[in-house]
């Protein structure tokens, strides 16, 4: 098989050296492919991303994580970035004093050639139409659903290998969720790898290949996307499908399914 371009082998990771958050995480996300990572809060997700981009110092404790077929364990997160890694971190991270484009142009600060920047931005201009709009407008007066698009669109243009995100639907109204995962969908078409974090689990699952799930610091599940979908744990656990009717004759979701 070909090497993945992410490669995470038994990673332990703790904050401070005390609280130990991943337990032996490991996962592989290959050229070209959506995986998602889906669990509940508190699961590690974030703190797996985080991880990898190396925004925890000294970690990980144990473990390696391998990009592109070299290990970035102990690479500073701006190094990391160099190498391909794009990540639009929970909560977008939009520079609110600067415009759109400036905040566009921030993507691109390790580039140094011109002509490829500006095709690149007429890219995610064709992508995010709303951001050619508003190309002179303050980051921080867009709406949550066009500073969701901002941050994917100033990734972007790093011209990433891999795109890691974090809640990319987090408090967007459903039309506009819908609209993001149609941006993802377009990303993976132009041969960007993904690693997606999402609670939508149905929407996850929707456009990716493969997925992961993670709970209390551990990995206990993993498969293509198709058979996560059809899995009873994740039915029960995540999409509510397993239902009883209560005494007043009406239907509750009662979950009985746990993990080993």
């Amino acid at each position: 098989m070909a090497q993945p371009l992410l490669k995470v082998t038994n990673v332990e990771t703790a904050y401070y050296g005390r609280l130990t958050v991943l337990r032996g995480v490991s996962l592989d996300v290959a050229s070209g492919q959506i995986v998602a990572l889906l669990g509940s809060n508190g699961a590690g997700k974030t703190t797996l991303l985080r991880t990898v981009m190396g925004l925890i110092p000294d970690q990980p404790e144990k473990g390696s994580v391998e990009f592109a077929g070299r290990r970035i364990n102990g690479l500073d997160p701006e190094d990391i970035a160099r190498r391909g890694i794009g990540y639009v971190l929970e909560g977008r991270g939009v520079f609110p004093e600067l415009t759109v484009e400036e905040n566009l142009r921030l993507g691109a600060y390790t580039r140094r050639n011109g002509a490829d920047v500006a095709d690149d931005l007429a890219r995610v201009h064709a992508l995010f139409p709303v951001l050619k709009e508003r190309s002179k407008q303050l980051g921080g007066t867009l709406s949550g659903g066009e500073q969701q698009m901002l941050a994917i669109a100033r990734a972007l243009l790093m011209r990433p290998k891999l795109l890691m995100l974090d809640e990319p639907s987090l408090g967007l109204a459903p039309r506009l969720v819908a609209e993001i995962f149609r941006i993802i969908a377009e990303i993976k078409r132009d041969g960007t790898a993904i690693l997606l974090v999402e609670q939508n689990v149905r929407m996850a699952l929707s456009v990716a290949h493969y997925g992961y799930v993670l709970e209390g610091g551990r990995l206990v599940l993993e498969g293509a996307a198709s058979e996560l979908l059809e899995n009873p744990n994740v039915q029960e656990l995540y999409l509510g499908i397993t239902r009883e009717p209560s005494v007043k004759g009406y239907k509750r979701y009662k979950a009985k399914r746990r993990w080993a």
